[in-house]
């Protein structure tokens, strides 16, 4: 049997040679028991708060991996400081958070988390839309503030979906899901992207657009595009304004890729009849003018809010750290 000062030696030694994994915030337990099995060290931020950028910094030093939130900002500042990080597993299809290019330069791989939170954005688009058509906040409020005096003939008017032109931006992965559940409703399909989608087109008889005409003639609008230095205002003033008087704007995808200001001034005006954010332009600030307004609908990015969604996040999340720092090719590789 060996010495007690060698089994202290030995366990203290094998701690040194544990991978150390960094996640910003606390996620569902399903990734981190997945990390702890392989015999990771994972340490979570642990404060309500989200990290600080100069704690952020200071954290990602000395650690092999780090799995982060959209919320923190993966700059040049907190590339430098890691000495060791070969992964930054983003938990989030979107990976505007963190300079891409950068980590490519250091070769430090970038990974998302695709796919496994496509039905649960697809779902709450439809819910956002079905809150706008109905005007189901307007009449969920005058429920609670006692107003309704009984079914009149002309009350809370709103739009059916069928036989409406459901216009897609952007007919990737969430794209499609949502043409799956709009063409259910009775919805004609159309879409703008950069590449022709075979599989909407077949099943949905979808077809593909300009942008322009896309916003011209759809009467319902949804945003399925990542933010990129391309897409960045991609829905400007000139293109808001081509919008039916009778249109609802939809934006699940990222505050930044729409003119937020002109939009909200076409909804003071009625210019359109209603509009459904989960995201904005400074998020977590939201304009203070989109809370005067009674024709929009406002959630706090829930898109992927699901038990299931959120738990296959994590566990993608933690495979990708895994796979990277086991020697293998990256899961879900953004860079």
């Amino acid at each position: 049997m060996l010495p007690e000062y060698w089994l202290h030696f030995l366990s203290l030694h094998c701690c040194m040679d544990k991978k150390k994994v960094f996640i910003t915030y606390k996620i569902p337990e399903t990734g981190i028991q997945l990390l702890h099995k392989k015999g990771f060290s994972v340490e979570v931020y642990s404060k309500e708060n989200l990290i600080p950028h100069s704690e952020l910094v200071h954290k990602v030093k000395n650690v092999d991996a780090i799995i982060s939130l959209l919320t923190d900002k993966i700059d040049k500042e907190v590339l430098d400081s890691m000495t060791k990080c070969r992964i930054i597993a983003n938990y989030a299809v979107g990976f505007n958070n963190i300079d891409i290019e950068y980590a490519r330069s250091e070769n430090i791989i970038v990974t998302n988390t695709p796919d496994v939170l496509t039905d649960s954005t697809a779902d709450l688009t439809m819910a956002l839309i079905l809150a706008c058509a109905r005007r189901l906040l307007e009449g969920e409020r005058m429920m609670r503030e006692s107003k309704f005096k009984g079914w009149r003939p002309q009350l809370l008017l709103g739009y059916e979906l069928k036989n409406k032109i459901f216009g897609i931006v952007g007919m990737g992965r969430i794209g499609l899901a949502v043409a799956k559940r709009a063409y259910a409703f009775g919805c004609r399909i159309i879409y703008y992207s950069n590449n022709k989608n075979p599989e909407a087109e077949k099943l949905f008889n979808a077809k593909n657009v300009s942008l322009e005409y896309l916003m011209k003639n759809s009467d319902i609008i949804s945003l399925h595009i990542p933010l990129t230095h391309k897409t960045k205002n991609l829905i400007n003033g000139n293109l808001l304004k081509m919008m039916k008087k009778t249109s609802i704007f939809i934006n699940t995808a990222r505050g930044e890729v729409v003119d937020e200001k002109y939009l909200i001034s076409l909804l003071k005006r009625k210019k359109i009849f209603a509009a459904g954010f989960d995201v904005y332009e400074n998020e977590p600030e939201i304009n203070p003018e989109l809370l005067k307004l009674d024709n929009v609908v406002l959630l706090p990015h829930i898109g992927s809010a699901t038990v299931e969604a959120r738990n296959a996040m994590s566990e993608l999340a933690a495979k990708n750290v895994i796979s990277v720092l086991s020697g293998k090719k990256p899961i879900t590789p953004v860079n």
